[in-house]
């Protein structure tokens, strides 16, 4: 939006062209969005505390979690807002990868929002029934791969990269609508799981979308593509804004996040900002590496997964708890050094998922 109006001022004035840069708008879309999450954060906490939506915990978890019963939730509200706000402000909005990530966000945020009404405002402990969820997950999930399937224009926009491997690239073909869906939805799922202590969730979804600033930049310019042999797609280098209002978002929803937490994202939050990282991640070409970098993402889902079966099939559970970082908590881990340490993780995959650009 103000880089249309830039345009247009820019003839009256050569400093208005400044906010042609992507550079200075990525980091205006940062301050922006940050900005926006520390003004407007006290007063949704406020509001949700005086409207007593606040967190259920389940007595069959860790003891340490019973104190956090009644704290603010649905505060993921606050993030989607700042990214919105942010993303069409500094956004090029004639770009379709604008629209496709945004409304990607903000529709698996409003399945999020439903499954968060009917547990906290209707008392109903079981929330969006789960076939209902995933199948509301899997219309926007397909519907969108499906566009950007059939809206795709050159071959770059359909071609698996695998990491390490300068000469392989995979044409999919249509089994890109199918990668993109599992892609999107997955990812989906795998923040919501990790999203059970205080600012566990946040700040690796931070990390991440910093690291895919780095490909989207790269990956929407020519020179840097053709230098370092990736796959150049022409409107990816916008996705930079909208990854740089999640990290701004982020920071400021960490505020008030961190241990002990003022207010919880709930399932709007992490079911939006999982989506979000998964539909960027396939524009970028880097479906692969997000698996790297959202390595505590993946960890986490398969604990479920390998609780679940192990307990169907022989009766016996291999966690304490699961997901798994429950499991350490339960080991004994207070609950600020579980967090630390699973930054600390999802910091060193980060920079393993940087490291497919050069070691090719």
């Amino acid at each position: 939006m103000l880089l249309w109006l830039a345009d247009y001022l820019s003839q009256f004035h050569s400093g208005f062209g400044v906010v042609n840069y992507l550079t200075l708008r990525a980091i205006l879309s940062i301050l922006t969005a940050l900005g926006m999450s520390l003004v407007l954060g006290p007063k949704l906490i406020r509001r949700l505390a005086e409207n007593q939506i606040g967190q259920t915990v389940r007595d069959d978890g860790p003891q340490s979690h019973l104190s956090k019963s009644g704290t603010p939730t649905m505060g993921g509200a606050l993030i989607l807002t700042a990214i919105g706000v942010t993303t069409l402000l500094w956004g090029d909005l004639s770009n379709k990868y604008v629209w496709a990530v945004l409304l990607t966000t903000l529709g698996f945020g409003v399945i999020g929002w439903a499954d968060d009404y009917i547990k906290l405002i209707r008392k109903d402990p079981r929330g969006l029934i789960a076939r209902w969820k995933y199948l509301w997950q899997s219309v926007i999930g397909l519907g969108v791969s499906i566009f950007l399937y059939s809206t795709a224009q050159i071959p770059a926009e359909t071609q698996l990269i695998v990491p390490f491997f300068k000469n392989i690239l995979i044409d999919l073909g249509p089994f890109y609508i199918l990668l993109t869906y599992f892609v999107i939805v997955g990812t989906s799922n795998a923040v919501n799981l990790t999203d059970g202590l205080d600012g566990l969730a946040i700040m690796p979804t931070v990390m991440v979308a910093g690291a895919l600033i780095i490909f989207a930049y790269l990956t929407g310019n020519s020179k840097f593509a053709d230098y370092l042999q990736i796959p150049y797609v022409p409107m990816a280098a916008e996705l930079v804004i909208f990854c740089g209002a999640i990290v701004g978002a982020g920071l400021g929803f960490l505020w008030f996040n961190t241990y002990p937490a003022q207010v919880f994202m709930g399932d709007v939050g992490a079911l939006a900002l999982g989506a979000a990282l998964g539909i960027v991640a396939v524009l970028v070409r880097q479906e692969l590496v997000l698996v790297i970098m959202g390595g505590v993402f993946v960890m986490e889902t398969v604990s479920v997964i390998l609780q679940v079966g192990s307990f169907k099939l022989t009766g016996r559970r291999i966690f304490n708890m699961a997901p798994i970082h429950h499991h350490f908590e339960l080991k004994g881990w207070p609950e600020p050094r579980v967090i630390v340490r699973f930054w600390i993780i999802t910091v060193v995959l980060v920079l393993i998922g940087l490291a497919t650009l050069k070691i090719r």
